[in-house]
């Protein structure tokens, strides 16, 4: 349950842009934890995975399901959104520790055509395209017996189930093997204001532990 100084808090959020507005304004937390939402919401800072989780509870506020979706990359960090619908579309909330990973307006048909919005903007340090594949939705209500969103403990739990659930390839592994890497102007400003204690530290060749969770993303 919410306390009341929390729900006042998150009264202020009355459209999914609120609740990017909220995360665009914390600080990036480079740390391996993950705190639940309520932590977020008192500790003002999160990363990818902790923003997600966040998203996800507020927009259950909203009256949206808490849906998240696991992006998967290679050579680089992986990445996990809140995902909501308004009509038939699909649109996103996100924290990152880029400029260009974040909110995505409801207007895409699938939730294909929503992860594809993020291909070009998804590189490592090096300007290599690096994401590789997203996983259907996840509900989080399949975790209130665990309290998620107002936990103490941390949510690790959840980034160990993502890995279980079924992932979908972004493309065949020959189209992958000649991408063009990002040019540098564009590279300059997905990278701006990022902090660099939790930039993935990309190496020259693909170097992803196979199964193993790495919530923040560049």
């Amino acid at each position: 349950m919410w306390k009341p100084e929390e729900i006042r808090s998150i009264s202020g959020f009355k459209k999914p842009y609120d609740i990017q507005a909220f995360l665009d304004s914390i600080p990036y937390n480079p740390t391996g934890e993950c705190r639940s939402p309520r932590k977020v919401l008192a500790e003002r800072k999160a990363h990818c995975f902790e923003g997600a989780l966040f998203a996800a509870a507020m927009l259950r506020e909203l009256g949206h399901l808490p849906l998240i979706v696991d992006m998967v990359a290679d050579n680089d960090d992986d990445h996990v959104i809140a995902v909501f619908q308004s009509g038939e579309r699909w649109g996103a909330v996100a924290k990152s520790n880029t400029s260009a990973l974040r909110y995505r307006e409801p207007v895409y048909r699938s939730i294909r055509e929503l992860i594809m919005s993020y291909f070009d903007f998804y590189f490592n340090i090096l300007g290599e395209k690096s994401l590789r594949s997203w996983s259907r939705t996840v509900n989080l209500n399949r975790f209130n017996n665990r309290g998620w969103a107002t936990s103490d403990e941390d949510l690790e739990f959840i980034g160990d189930y993502l890995t279980t659930v079924k992932h979908y390839p972004i493309a065949a592994p020959a189209v992958l093997a000649g991408l063009e890497k990002a040019d540098r102007l564009l590279m300059e400003a997905v990278f701006l204001g990022a902090n660099p204690t939790g930039l993935y530290q990309a190496s020259g060749s693909s170097s992803k532990e196979k199964g193993k969770r790495k919530k923040e993303k560049v």
